[in-house]
C-alpha cells in the first residue's frame, strides 16, 4: 500500500510540474462590473461599492525571474469597476512592515524612484503590442505612458486620478481613468486586456496579475481578458487646455517683456480617433538644448522638448523618418551674397510655429491611422548697410506646411506592416521634400524569430529639379532562449536624403552586421541577471563599391543579487576610410586601427548614498598616434524622501586628434589637435508632496580644440596625410576653439488641479566662443563671466477644462 501511495504522488508530483507552468502562463480573466454610484477618489477603500465587487489575486513572480512563491504576507488584489464616464481600479498591496514600504517624493511621471508602485497596462483592443500605463507610487505620485513592445513614452500625459492611502496591512491605490483618456473600438461588447503589476524596491521584486515569461516575447503578449464591458455610451470626449504666459528677459542692458496665450485642444473624433492640435504655441519653458562644441560634418541634434511633439506621437515614429525638431527649426535658406558693405545683423535661430494639429487612432480591426500637419511663419533676416545706415530683410524661410500620413496594420499580437509619407511644401522656390516608407516588423506566433526592417524612397524638389534617393534596413533575429542571435543589412544609395521632415546624416553605404549574445533569465547564486554580446560589421560604400572598414564589439551586462551592476564595452576597429570628415564627395581620410572600450559600475539606488562610474581608453594604431580618455563620475544623494541631489562630472581627452580645418584651392587641410572636455551637471529636487516640487537643473559644459602644436597636413588621395607648412587667417580661419555655455534652470511647479499646472521658471544662460584654446578651465570659466549673461524670469499657467465637466455646472447654475 504505502509504495502504491508514493507512485500515485510521484505520479501526482510529475502531473504539477509538467501542468502547472502551462496553467501559469494561460490567461487570467477580470469581469469588470458596471456600477451607477461611482466611488470617491481618495485612496481609502471603504466606499460600498469596492466591498460588492470580487477581488482577483495570485500574482506571480516576474523580476528578477520567474521562480518562487509570493508569500501571503505580500498578496495583491485588484477589483475592477466601469460606468458610462470611466474605468474605476481599487488596489490592495500587502505588506507586514508597511512602515519601512520606501515612498520617496516626486512629480508626475518620476514613477522610477525608490518607492513602490503599482502599474495598470490596459489594452483596450486586445491587440498585444499597444498598452496603456496607469501608475502611482507609495508616495502618491502618478505617471502613465503609451507602451509598444516594450518601449514606454513617458510623455505622453492624459488626466486621470489617483489616490493612495497605507494603514497597518500595506498600502492601497484607487483609479478614476476617463474614457477622453482612452480609446477604443466602437462595439457593443469591448475585447480588452490588462496586466497588473507591483513593485517592491526592498525586495527588489515584481510581480504581475496575469504570469509573463520573461524569456520569450514582450510583456504585452502575457496580458489577461478583460469581461463584462459593454454598451459603453461616453460623453463627447473635449478636453480644453488654454494657457497664458508672462516673460521678462533682460540681456545685455535691455529689457524685454512678453506675454503670450493660447490653447492646446483635444477633441475625440470618435471612441478610436482623436484630434490633438495647438493654437498660438509658446514653447518658451521648454528644457534648454545640451549644446556642445561641434568640430564633425554633421550638423548637431538635439531631442524633442516641446511637449505637443512628445506627446501620442508613436504612430508618427514609425519608421523613423519624422524628427520633430525640423517643424520650427533653423530656416532652409540663407542670405545670398551680401555687397562689401553689408554685414548680417540678425539671422533667426528657428521659425515660429503658427499651429499644428494631429489626428489619430486604431480601427477596430487594428488599423492604426495617423495625419500631422503644422504651419510655419515666413521668417526674415535683417541686414544692415554700413555706408548708408540703412537696412534690408531677407527672406530665409517661407511659409511652410509640414504634412505626415500614416497606416500601421497590427496582426497576430506581435507584428505590424506600416506606410508613411512625410512632406514638406515651401511657398515660392525654396526646397520642397517629400519622403515615403514601407516599414514592417514580423514575428511568428512562437516568438522565436523577429524580421524587420524599412524601404524608404526620398524625393527633394529645387530649383536645379527633383533628385531621388533610396535606403533599406533589413534585420532577422532569434529572439527565444538564453542564446540569440541576429544577421542585417543596411543599404543607401548616394543621393538619399530626408532631412526636409527627418534626418540622416549619412548617405550611400551597403553594410553587413551580424550578432550573437546570451542572457540568462533564472537568478543563480550570484546574478539576478547578465548578459554578454558579441557584434560584427562589415562596411562598404555602395559607390565605389569598395570597403570602408570592419569592427568587432564585446558588451557585456551583470546585476548581482544585491543590486550592484557592472559591465564593459570593448571595441576594435579595422582600418578604415572616413568618406565624411573631409567635407568634399569623393574624398576620404584613413584612420589607423584601433582598440578600446569603457567599463562601469552602478550601486544600489536603495541606499541613501549611491554612484555610477564609467571609464574609458581608445588607442590608434599604425602610424596613427591618437588616444582617448574617458572619465564620468555620477554620485547621488537622497537626503530624505522630499530632497534628492545628483552631480555628474564628465572628463575626457583626446591626444594628438586630428580634423578637417579647410578646402583651399588646391588641397584640403587637416590639423592635429589636442582636445579637452569638462561638463558638470547638477540636478536637485525639492518635493513637498507629489503635486508640488522646487527643481534645479544646472550645466556647465567646456571644451577647448588646440592646434598650438602647429603640425599640420594636406589630404593625399589615397586618405593618406602628408605634413606641410601652413598658416591659417588669425582673424578668418583660426581653428583654435574655446567653447564655453552655462545653463541653469531653477522652477517650482504646482500641479493646483488635475491637468491644470503653475510654472515660475528663472533661467539664466551664458555663453561664449573664442579661440583661446590655451586657456585652463578655470580661466576659461573666468572669461565666461564676462560675458553678457541672459535672464529670464516666466510664469506659465495651464487649465484643464473638461466639455461635460463645464456643461454640468452651467446646467446646474441654470
Amino acid at each position: 500500500m504505502g509504495s502504491q501511495y508514493t507512485i500515485k504522488g510521484y505520479l501526482i508530483l510529475i502531473t504539477f510540474l509538467m501542468v502547472g507552468p502551462l496553467l501559469a502562463q494561460g490567461k487570467k480573466t477580470i469581469e469588470a462590473t458596471r456600477i451607477t454610484d461611482a466611488p470617491k477618489i481618495d485612496g481609502i477603500l471603504d466606499d460600498a461599492i469596492w466591498k460588492s465587487l470580487p477581488s482577483y489575486g495570485n500574482f506571480f513572480m516576474y523580476e528578477p525571474g520567474n521562480e518562487g512563491v509570493i508569500p501571503e504576507a505580500y498578496k495583491t488584489e485588484v477589483k475592477m469597476a466601469y460606468d458610462d464616464k470611466a474605468v474605476y481600479v481599487a488596489a490592495y498591496m500587502y505588506d507586514p512592515n508597511p512602515e519601512t514600504i520606501p515612498s520617496q517624493f516626486s512629480q508626475r511621471d518620476e514613477i522610477f524612484v525608490q518607492a513602490d508602485h503599482f502599474s495598470i497596462a490596459l489594452n483596450t483592443y486586445n491587440d498585444g503590442i499597444n498598452e496603456t500605463h496607469f501608475l502611482v507610487t507609495s508616495a502618491g505620485t502618478i505617471g502613465d505612458a503609451v507602451a509598444s513592445r516594450n518601449d514606454f513614452d513617458f510623455s505622453y500625459n492624459v488626466v486621470f486620478e489617483s489616490k493612495i492611502s497605507k494603514d497597518t496591512l500595506g498600502w492601497y491605490a484607487e483609479f478614476k481613468i476617463p474614457y477622453n483618456a482612452l480609446r477604443f473600438p466602437e462595439v457593443e461588447v469591448q475585447d480588452w486586456s490588462v496586466n497588473f503589476y507591483r513593485k517592491l524596491i526592498r525586495q527588489n521584486e515584481t510581480h504581475t496579475w496575469n504570469f509573463i515569461d520573461n524569456s520569450v516575447g514582450e510583456e504585452s503578449q502575457y496580458n489577461g481578458l478583460v469581461t463584462g464591458v459593454r454598451n459603453i455610451d461616453p460623453p463627447i470626449r473635449l478636453t480644453l487646455f488654454p494657457f497664458a504666459q508672462g516673460q521678462v528677459t533682460h540681456y545685455d542692458g535691455e529689457t524685454e517683456t512678453n506675454f503670450t496665450a493660447g490653447m492646446d485642444i483635444k477633441y475625440g473624433l470618435s471612441d478610436s480617433f482623436t484630434l490633438d492640435a495647438t493654437l498660438v504655441p509658446d514653447f518658451g519653458q521648454a528644457s534648454f538644448d545640451e549644446v556642445t562644441l561641434n568640430l564633425g560634418p554633421f550638423e548637431q541634434t538635439f531631442g524633442e522638448n516641446r511637449q505637443f511633439f512628445t506627446e501620442g506621437t508613436d504612430l508618427f515614429n514609425k519608421g523613423r523618418i519624422f524628427f520633430s525638431r525640423r517643424v520650427g527649426g533653423r530656416p532652409s535658406g540663407d542670405v545670398g551674397e551680401l555687397s562689401e558693405n553689408e554685414v548680417i545683423r540678425e539671422f533667426p535661430e528657428k521659425v515660429n510655429l503658427l499651429n499644428a494639429l494631429k489626428i489619430s487612432g486604431r480601427t477596430k480591426d487594428k488599423l492604426g491611422v495617423g495625419f500631422f500637419n503644422a504651419i510655419s511663419e515666413k521668417t526674415y533676416a535683417i541686414i544692415d548697410d554700413t555706408i548708408t545706415n540703412s537696412s534690408r530683410k531677407i527672406l530665409v524661410e517661407p511659409i511652410g506646411n509640414y504634412n505626415i500620413v500614416v497606416l500601421d496594420q497590427q496582426f497576430n499580437d506581435n507584428s505590424s506592416i506600416s506606410l508613411i509619407n512625410t512632406n514638406v511644401t515651401r511657398d515660392g522656390h525654396f526646397r520642397d521634400g517629400n519622403v515615403s516608407a514601407f516599414v514592417f516588423d514580423v514575428a511568428d506566433k512562437q516568438n522565436r524569430f523577429r524580421s524587420s526592417g524599412r524601404a524608404i524612397v526620398s524625393n527633394v524638389n529645387t530649383a536645379d529639379g527633383m533628385t531621388t534617393g533610396f535606403l533599406s534596413e533589413l534585420d532577422i533575429f532569434r529572439i527565444k532562449g538564453r542564446f540569440r542571435y541576429r544577421i542585417g543589412h543596411d543599404f543607401a544609395n548616394n543621393t538619399f536624403d530626408m532631412n526636409d521632415l527627418g534626418v540622416n546624416f549619412q548617405n550611400n553605404f551597403n553594410n553587413f552586421v551580424a550578432g550573437v549574445s546570451y542572457q540568462i533569465f533564472k537568478p543563480n547564486n550570484l546574478f539576478n541577471t547578465y548578459r554578454i554580446e558579441f557584434t560584427a560589421r562589415h562596411l562598404r560604400l555602395y559607390k565605389p563599391n569598395v570597403q570602408t572598414g570592419n569592427s568587432f564589439n564585446i558588451n557585456s551586462f551583470f546585476v548581482t543579487k544585491s543590486r550592484f551592476a557592472f559591465g564593459m564595452d570593448i571595441g576594435y576597429n579595422t582600418k578604415n576610410d572616413d568618406y565624411y570628415e573631409p567635407r568634399v564627395t569623393g574624398r576620404f581620410v584613413t584612420n589607423g586601427a584601433n582598440l578600446g572600450g569603457n567599463t562601469w559600475v552602478s550601486s544600489d539606488y536603495r541606499k541613501k548614498f549611491a554612484y555610477d562610474v564609467r571609464l574609458g581608453y581608445r588607442e590608434y594604431y599604425d602610424s596613427d598616434p591618437r588616444k582617448n580618455y574617458f572619465l564620468d563620475f555620477e554620485p547621488r544623494y537622497r537626503f530624505s524622501d522630499k530632497l534628492l541631489l545628483i552631480f555628474q562630472s564628465e572628463f575626457s581627452i583626446r591626444k594628438k586628434d586630428f580634423g578637417f580645418v579647410e578646402e583651399t584651392d588646391t588641397d584640403i587641410i587637416f590639423g592635429q589637435r589636442e582636445r579637452t572636455d569638462i561638463e558638470n551637471s547638477i540636478q536637485a529636487s525639492y518635493n513637498f508632496d507629489p503635486y508640488k516640487a522646487i527643481d534645479l537643473r544646472f550645466r556647465n559644459f567646456w571644451s577647448i580644440a588646440d592646434y598650438s602644436d602647429n603640425i599640420f597636413f594636406k589630404l593625399n588621395q589615397d586618405g593618406s596625410r602628408s605634413e606641410i607648412p601652413y598658416q591659417y587667417d588669425a582673424t578668418e580661419n583660426n581653428p583654435n576653439a574655446n567653447f564655453n555655455i552655462w545653463n541653469l534652470d531653477l522652477s517650482f511647479r504646482w500641479r493646483f488641479a488635475p491637468g491644470s499646472e503653475a510654472t515660475l521658471l528663472y533661467r539664466n544662460q551664458i555663453f561664449n566662443f573664442d579661440t583661446l584654446s590655451s586657456l585652463n578651465y578655470g580661466e576659461s570659466v573666468s572669461n565666461l563671466f564676462k560675458q553678457p549673461q541672459q535672464n529670464t524670469l516666466s510664469l506659465r499657467i495651464t487649465y484643464f477644462i473638461d466639455y461635460n465637466n463645464a456643461k454640468d455646472i452651467f446646467n446646474n447654475k441654470s
